[in-house]
């Protein structure tokens, strides 16, 4: 064998073996920092500390919208003011125990309105009122609640009805009238208006205070 040959062969293997040395604390423990290269210390962890520059936002991608106004009270609507031959703004109003009788016959109304050219400004439902019947014991003064009512009314607003077709119009509605409905008919007022919300004694008694 050639003597050079045989001297570059125990070099290299002499590197390598020392290489495999120095590479044996590198596999037992390597780095997360930097794979590569070894690190004396097993537990160092650098990247601890490092800022995460914004992952996981997700907000600011999506687009900026704007701030949500506040909603207004609700506000009663001008009437409409009598004339010599029309009328101004006038409620029908429909009550009765059975809520499907009552909601037909508004129904009934509103389309025979639409039939005669009346103009309906509004169509809308009051809120229940329930009536609790009390009986008293035949030996005692305790009573006790038998049944409970529930009294359902609906409104159908009109517009500048015209005089000389109103006392047709309100033959139409009585004689088409069912039983147990009652029909009435007024001029709208603040207090009809007012009657469409519920009354809230609490959240009225708060703001009381508040104003103190």
């Amino acid at each position: 064998m050639n003597p050079a040959f045989r001297k570059l062969q125990v070099s290299v293997t002499r590197q390598a073996f020392l290489l495999s040395k120095a590479l044996t604390p590198c596999q037992a423990a390597p780095s997360i920092q930097h794979p590569v290269w070894c690190t004396d210390s097993i537990n160092e962890r650098q990247y601890k500390g490092m800022p995460t520059h914004g992952i996981g936002r997700w907000k600011y991608l999506l687009p900026k919208q704007a701030p949500r106004k506040k909603k207004d009270k609700q506000q009663m609507k001008q009437s409409v003011p009598a004339t010599d031959t029309a009328y101004g703004t006038l409620n029908v109003q429909v009550s009765g125990y059975d809520m499907t009788v009552v909601e037909h016959y508004s129904q009934y109304i509103h389309n025979l309105c639409n039939r005669l050219g009346i103009k309906v400004a509004e169509s809308y439902a009051l809120p229940t009122k329930s009536t609790e019947v009390m009986l008293m014991q035949e030996q005692g003064t305790k009573m006790y609640v038998d049944a409970v009512l529930k009294t359902h009314h609906r409104v159908v607003q009109l517009s500048s009805m015209n005089a000389t077709l109103c006392p047709v119009f309100m033959d139409v509605l009585l004689k088409n009238q069912p039983e147990g409905v009652q029909l009435s008919v007024k001029e709208h007022t603040e207090a009809d208006f007012q009657a469409r919300f519920k009354a809230r004694p609490e959240l009225e008694g708060l703001v009381a205070q508040m104003k103190q």
